[in-house]
């Protein structure tokens, strides 16, 4: 769907002189491909791109936003056939095979400049590849598990301490008559979530990016025994029927209506859950537990970002406008509790009043000693994670396979590094 963002009213044009960067008006063309095609995400890219426009309002902005899986198969084409000026995409290994291709712009002066140097640093590792910077990141998000705290209150469980109170919680709530997780496993990275939190937490930050960069084989103990944990869930009938027929979303009303007690998820759960009905007192929050003794605790925290095409016609409107994006007033307005509902990336910015966003933050900067991966399909390599995520999926639903799943996995590594 492609819309022309025409100039706002006065007072939102007052209201972002105010904070903005201070810069001349620009003109001529900036087209923009945006992946946030769920309702939240959407609204939030399109107000901020409203506000971009309001501080410069001859510059002709035109708009493609394109639903989110639909975009990861069409982004080489349009990168290469019809180049937008900036789009989203995401971080680190993600980004690797469009830095390889020649298709996303070195944008490392903006990283020379002081106002994103100082305040962007820690998320510069994520967006930096051979050297050089990629892109610029505009939100992160905690992953944990969302659950259903007065069901909790209802069967006298607490937020578990370690993965043995985490599994008798699960056998409280399936005695119950619910099950214990819901999960939409059609978009297979949602079991990759569960995969990253269970090897983590099992071996630690270090085996896991051992696994990314191919040093490891997926048939070697250590990944059976990350296996075997999860097994117990799927064992026991943790998670909710005919998951691999239903995406995230699907999965949702499991929790909503009470027939599963918790979702582990992103923090972009938050919105579409209090948007069906659930409280902030129904709803709360805790880190994966530990499994392993000792083995420091690591978070999974996506960077979603923003790249120039390398092919770009208006290359200079495109660097104002990352500019803009990541400048505190706006990492803070986008990113509050009334619209992305996850954490700025800049350090000037504020974190919004939210009692999600707070955990999130508490637990990303005080509470993960171990060390902080972008997600399994971000840090692995792409053919690895394909092949990976099928097999999860696969997994979850034959958990006796897992000899098959793990040697198929284990066939694709070997061709791959």
């Amino acid at each position: 769907m492609n819309f022309i963002m025409k100039a706002a009213a006065a007072s939102l044009a007052t209201i972002v002189a105010l904070s903005a960067p201070a810069s001349a008006e620009l003109t001529g063309e900036l087209k923009i491909n945006l992946d946030t095609s769920n309702p939240a995400p959407r609204a939030t890219m399109e107000a901020m791109i409203s506000r971009f426009q309001a501080l410069n309002p001859e510059l002709n902005i035109t708009t493609t936003v394109i639903d989110r899986e639909a975009y990861k198969t069409q982004i080489r084409n349009f990168l290469s056939a019809d180049a937008p000026d900036v789009l989203t995409w995401y971080a680190a290994n993600r980004m690797k095979p469009y830095v390889e291709a020649g298709l996303f712009e070195d944008v490392s002066d903006l990283w020379a400049e002081p106002a994103i140097a100082g305040s962007l640093a820690s998320t510069k590792g994520a967006l930096t590849l051979d050297g050089k910077q990629w892109g610029v990141p505009y939100s992160y998000y905690q992953i944990g598990v969302y659950y259903r705290q007065d069901i909790y209150e209802e069967l006298g469980l607490s937020e578990p301490a370690d993965f043995n109170e985490m599994l008798a919680n699960c056998e409280a709530m399936i005695a119950s008559g619910r099950k214990c997780y819901t999960i939409g496993t059609k978009w297979l990275w949602t079991a990759a979530a569960w995969f990253d939190y269970i090897n983590m937490r099992t071996h630690g930050f270090d085996f896991q990016m051992e696994m990314a960069r191919g040093e490891v084989k997926w048939t070697d103990p250590r990944v059976y025994e990350t296996f075997e944990n999860w097994g117990k869930l799927v064992r026991m009938g943790a998670f909710i029927d005919d998951h691999q027929n239903k995406d995230w979303q699907q999965s949702l009303p499991f929790v909503v209506n009470g027939e599963a007690g918790a979702i582990l998820l992103g923090n972009f759960t938050v919105s579409p859950l209090r948007e069906a009905g659930l409280t902030d007192d129904q709803l709360d929050f805790h880190q994966f537990p530990p499994i392993t003794p000792g083995v420091a605790l690591s978070e999974a925290a996506p960077t979603d970002s923003f790249h120039i095409a390398a092919n770009a016609q208006n290359k200079e409107n495109a660097r104002a406008f990352l500019r803009y994006l990541v400048s505190p007033a706006e990492q803070t307005i986008i990113n509050n509790g009334a619209n992305l509902t996850q954490l700025p990336v800049n350090s000037a910015a504020a974190v919004d009043d939210d009692k999600f966003l707070k955990q999130g933050f508490e637990m990303l900067s005080t509470n993960s000693p171990g060390g902080v991966s972008q997600f399994f399909d971000r840090d692995f390599p792409a053919e690895i994670a394909q092949a990976a995520m099928e097999g999860m999926q696969e997994f979850m639903v034959f958990p006796d396979n897992l000899d098959d799943v793990l040697e198929r996995i284990e066939a694709v590594r070997e061709d791959s590094y």
